[in-house]
């Protein structure tokens, strides 16, 4: 037997206590959290956006209620009304087409044959009418080549609607 006096371990229990009440306290947030975004009303504010064929299909319920349309800029049916403030095209998915009329000012790369995005009401009248147009595009950016450097008129005319 050892005469030495011992020195007794030192109570490692509520030390252990809090680490374990901490790790539960901090599951069961990140469980809550998840049963929120799971079980909530996420779906509802997701932006989602209706064809042209969509837009018939809904008929009468589409009138009036603030709609998202996304669609094709439809070749020969853009126009721009006699004061320049109002312009007129068609939205087409393919197998529907919607008529539109806006009087937003047009992102310069805006054309026939593009994707749009609008957002708007459908009139009783069966046209679609908004003051937000946005169009569709990819993110790749091309730098023009040598050959097709073209001057400030050209460029401005390209721009130009014909009226």
């Amino acid at each position: 037997m050892s005469t030495e006096p011992t020195t007794p371990a030192p109570d490692a229990g509520p030390l252990r206590r809090t680490r374990r009440l901490l790790l539960l306290a901090a599951g069961g947030a990140v469980a809550v959290a998840l049963s929120v975004l799971a079980f909530g009303d996420v779906g509802e504010n997701l932006v989602y956006y209706w064809s042209p064929s969509e837009l018939h299909e809904a008929g009468d319920e589409a009138v009036g209620a603030s709609i998202r349309l996304g669609g094709l800029v439809k070749e020969g049916s853009v126009s721009r009304s006699d004061d320049g403030l109002t312009l007129e095209f068609t939205v087409t998915d393919g197998a529907a087409q919607v008529d539109v009329r806006t009087t937003a000012v047009p992102p310069a790369m805006f054309r026939e044959g593009i994707g749009v995005v609008l957002e708007g009401t459908m009139k009783a009248d069966g046209q679609f009418t908004t003051a937000r147009l946005m169009v569709k595009h990819d993110n790749e950016y091309q730098a023009p080549d040598v050959e097709d450097q073209r001057s400030m008129e050209e460029l401005i005319e390209s721009m130009q609607f014909d009226t």
